[in-house]
């Protein structure tokens, strides 16, 4: 588990409000977008292209983006296929015009809204909130996977391979016949792994083992 990362969940009342990043080349979109959600609350933090916010460290809190979908450099689309990995930052576009080819391939790449500028104060607002309400459920199962993560890492390489046969359904007699050791060894491994996984049952376990499975560059 070589990666690490630190959570400033403000969703409790925390020192710095959900932060929005805006990236967009005009300047009084800009600070139009700037002073509505500083005055509802937000930490706005602005880019004025994809380039400069990719150069931004990547923060794990509340949070999303605000992207035009036309900038200079890589477009708005192509910088939410950089992002795809990151769930903890749900992306909202904003274009002059209605693109039905643009909208449809942002939505099915997971955007949170497609807002047609000028943007009003009503649609910006509700889109920001219903994109933080989803970051935060994202950052509650990133902090899980971590969690995981690192119980895992604890393992001995014998009680990960245990463990793998385990969860795939052989019987301590099978998993002690294909490593070459005792069924009582076995079932030592499996006691000591399950402590240090913190699985208070074998189904529990199956379960932590499907989600690490499915999680395993969530926080590369």
């Amino acid at each position: 588990m070589k990666s690490s990362f630190s959570v400033s969940d403000t969703s409790s009342g925390g020192m710095q409000a959900p932060t929005v990043f805006i990236v967009n080349g005009d300047g009084r979109v800009h600070d139009a977008l700037y002073e509505r959600l500083l005055a509802a609350g937000y930490y706005p933090s602005a880019a004025a292209s994809g380039e400069e916010f990719l150069a931004l460290p990547r923060l794990i809190a509340p949070s999303c983006l605000m992207v035009e979908l036309s900038l200079p450099g890589m477009s708005g689309l192509q910088l939410q296929q950089l992002l795809l990995e990151r769930a903890e930052l749900p992306i909202i576009f904003m274009a002059d015009r209605t693109d039905v080819c643009a909208v449809v391939q942002a939505m099915k790449a997971g955007a949170c809204d497609f807002l047609p500028k000028p943007v009003s104060n009503e649609e910006a607002l509700s889109a920001v909130r219903h994109a933080i309400s989803l970051s935060r459920v994202a950052i509650d199962r990133l902090v899980r996977v971590y969690s995981l993560q690192q119980r895992y890492a604890s393992l001995s390489r014998r009680e990960r391979e245990v463990m793998g046969m385990v969860v795939s359904g052989r019987l301590n007699k099978q998993v002690g016949g294909e490593l070459g050791i005792s069924e009582v060894t076995v079932k030592a491994h499996r006691g000591k792994l399950m402590r240090k996984m913190r699985a208070t049952s074998f189904a529990e376990l199956v379960v932590m083992a499907q989600n690490l499975n499915g999680n395993a560059a969530t926080l590369a």
